[in-house]
């Protein structure tokens, strides 16, 4: 009776990490095709608001909160002027804007440590939440999320395995 019990139980928590990665990989691949939905908006159309470019994707079939919408844009680097929004111009310039997540690791980190499925981050004061939000943006499946303080950052991971091998990344860029 037992070993049947904790083949099931075994089963289950396999079928139900199997169900969170098909998920998260759906979610990945939904915001891909909406980022290609927005590129092609823009080249083919003259996009003035968010409220115009959210209604543009929903035509599309792509239906997106405010919040979904503001870091797609983020995330895509979009302009606005006078005509509405606009794609980065196809020089370097535009990358160089903001630091990628290694410089910031290395310039703002200290320290990682870990807890089990989690990671403490010790940054220096008052960096943490930009710090946070960059790992956030780099959406890597090792995160399930940050909690940010002024100079601490929990990071959840969905299992200790994971947790290893994020925090051997992290230790790399801090350097």
């Amino acid at each position: 009776m037992y070993k049947y019990t904790s083949t099931c139980i075994f089963i289950h928590t396999s079928f139900a990490s199997l169900k969170l990665w098909k998920s998260h990989n759906q979610v990945i691949r939904m915001k891909q095709q909406r980022h290609t939905a927005i590129r092609e908006l823009l080249v083919k159309t003259t996009v003035a608001s968010q409220d115009e470019l959210r209604t543009k994707l929903a035509e599309r079939g792509f239906h997106v909160t405010q919040a979904t919408l503001s870091r797609d844009i983020h995330e895509l680097r979009l302009s606005k002027g006078p005509a509405g929004y606009s794609l980065p111009g196809g020089d370097d310039a535009d990358e160089d804007a903001l630091p990628g997540i290694r410089e910031v690791l290395h310039g703002f980190g200290l320290e990682v440590r870990p807890a089990a499925n989690l990671l403490v981050l010790v940054t220096t004061t008052g960096s943490a939440q930009p710090v946070a939000a960059g790992i956030d943006y780099e959406d890597w499946p090792e995160v399930v999320g940050t909690i940010a303080g002024d100079d601490t950052i929990l990071i959840i991971c969905p299992d200790e395995h994971q947790a290893k091998t994020l925090k051997a990344r992290i230790e790399g860029y801090i350097g």
